[in-house]
């Protein structure tokens, strides 16, 4: 082994008179092994030989931390431990997963699946050119908006609408254009934090608007907002409160009310519904959940909603209202910056005219599929699972448990949907360990870790998932 083979370490020069360090082979030897023909073929050399000197600097840190007591690696347990790494380099740095966590709209795995029409829509922009902002029928430049505007006003019976990147930017644009420099009175129940350090009154300061706060943490009456208003009232704003629930001795004002006085006084009034439920016939299993076209209906200028909640769609936030307040919206500078790609409008688009029919957007909307299996359903695909993972050896125990879904993503906090888990525990090995070896799984699996078990909630896995989920419970406990 020449100087320049012989593997270091951050954690010390090598150590000639230990025989595990003197085992381990070159850098050079790995890379030129025959093992690596069919690799040099795809990837480039310089990340074979990355992959090799990381595989050896991981075994020299066993060595190490064990005192050196640790067995020397074969050439072919290093082999493949580079393989393992190279495998894991050529995988997309994003990729799907299994979420059987029992949280439908699941923030840290992206929020809502899309339907498979929605895919396909996708697909089709992706892989060429797409009239984002070109008219086909005049041949002139058009607003990027106007490609879902339309399927908005419908399905919402708004004036008019348009779109942004998230529900957080939709309020930040809003703010700017109607009441920049001016009161937004907003009722202190109604001030609201999401997560990601999203802060109602820190938004509408970044939004140049002065928050004017009424009423009490549990009570606002209509008249604190009418005392509230004065000559430099921009706007009126309901929040829905998505994320938490006040309950007991409370009252807020509804909207309704809220648009009469701002009528009164010509103030517009706004409401940020959040959760982008469209109907009440879409989400029927749902209750006190605000809905775009009921809002409208009673009158409020704008109403603000997120893409990717009870919507089902990608991550957008949508404005929709009086078609006055929409171009001025437009005409902000800020919306350059907020605007949505080709492939946000292609999925908001398909997405949207799903829902033109109800009966049909509970069929092909995952969410909303979600929402509404019947738990006999789930019940059954639990005991099914079951049934295949009982005869291996490893497992301790293994039953079905019925259990809470819930919505997730900030909406619909306190209300559980009845759902069925598999719940399972592995002879000698924590719950903990099972999950981790579940998620670097390919396809990863994300369940719930809960009393010493690890739990599989079937609402949110895909039927025909469960076939997978088998197997990779299957290696995973396999490894034991």
């Amino acid at each position: 082994m020449t100087a320049q083979d012989r593997p270091t370490s951050k954690l010390g020069m090598v150590s000639e008179a230990n025989p595990a360090y003197r085992q381990i082979p070159s850098v050079n030897q790995l890379v030129e092994s025959p093992s690596f023909d069919r690799w040099r073929q795809r990837v480039s050399r310089s990340l074979i030989v990355e992959c090799a000197r990381s595989a050896i600097e991981e075994h020299r840190a066993t060595i190490v931390n064990d005192n050196g007591e640790v067995p020397p690696a074969t050439f072919d347990d290093l082999v493949h431990r580079i393989e393992s790494k190279l495998n894991a380099s050529q995988r997309p740095p994003l990729s799907g997963v299994i979420n059987a966590t029992g949280i439908i709209v699941h923030t840290g795995l992206g929020r809502a699946p899309l339907a498979e029409s929605v895919v396909q829509a996708l697909g089709d922009v992706a892989r060429c050119y797409a009239p984002v902002e070109l008219d086909l029928d005049t041949g002139d430049r058009w607003s990027r908006p106007e490609i879902v505007r339309q399927l908005l006003c419908d399905l919402t019976g708004a004036e008019s609408a348009t779109v942004v990147n998230n529900n957080a930017a939709a309020l930040l644009i809003v703010l700017s254009t109607l009441a920049k420099g001016c009161h937004v009175i907003v009722s202190r129940g109604e001030l609201i934090e999401i997560g990601g350090s999203f802060r109602l009154p820190e938004v509408m300061e970044a939004g140049g608007s002065i928050l004017r706060e009424v009423g009490t943490t549990n009570k606002t009456h209509l008249v604190d907002y009418e005392r509230a208003i004065d000559g430099n009232t921009g706007a009126v704003l309901k929040v829905h409160t998505s994320n938490f629930r006040i309950e007991g001795f409370t009252e807020s004002v509804p909207i309704e009310d809220l648009v009469a006085l701002g009528q009164r006084f010509d103030v517009p009034v706004l409401h940020d519904i959040g959760s982008g439920s469209l109907t009440d016939v879409t989400t029927p299993r749902l209750t006190d959940e605000p809905n775009a076209r009921s809002t409208i209906r009673a009158g409020a200028d704008l109403v603000l909603f997120s893409g990717d909640k009870l919507l089902g769609g990608p991550q957008a936030g949508v404005i929709v209202g009086k078609k006055r307040w929409i171009e001025r919206i437009e005409k902000n500078p800020m919306m350059r910056a907020m605007r949505v790609d080709k492939l946000t409008l292609a999925a908001l688009g398909a997405t949207l005219q799903l829902h033109r029919d109800p009966q049909r957007a509970a069929q092909t909307v995952p969410v909303l599929i979600m929402l509404t299996t019947d738990i006999a359903v789930l019940e059954h695909r639990a005991r099914q699972l079951v049934q295949r993972i009982q005869p291996l050896d490893e497992i301790d125990e293994v039953d079905v448990q019925r259990v809470s879904a819930y919505v997730g993503g900030g909406s619909v906090p306190t209300q559980a949907v009845p759902s069925a888990a598999v719940q399972l525990r592995v002879s000698n090995v924590s719950e903990h360990e099972i999950a981790k070896r579940l998620r670097l799984g390919s396809p990863a699996v994300v369940p719930r870790t809960q009393a010493g078990a690890v739990w599989f909630d079937l609402r949110t896995v895909f039927p025909e998932q469960d076939d997978t989920l088998f197997n990779a419970i299957r290696t995973a406990v396999g490894e034991c």
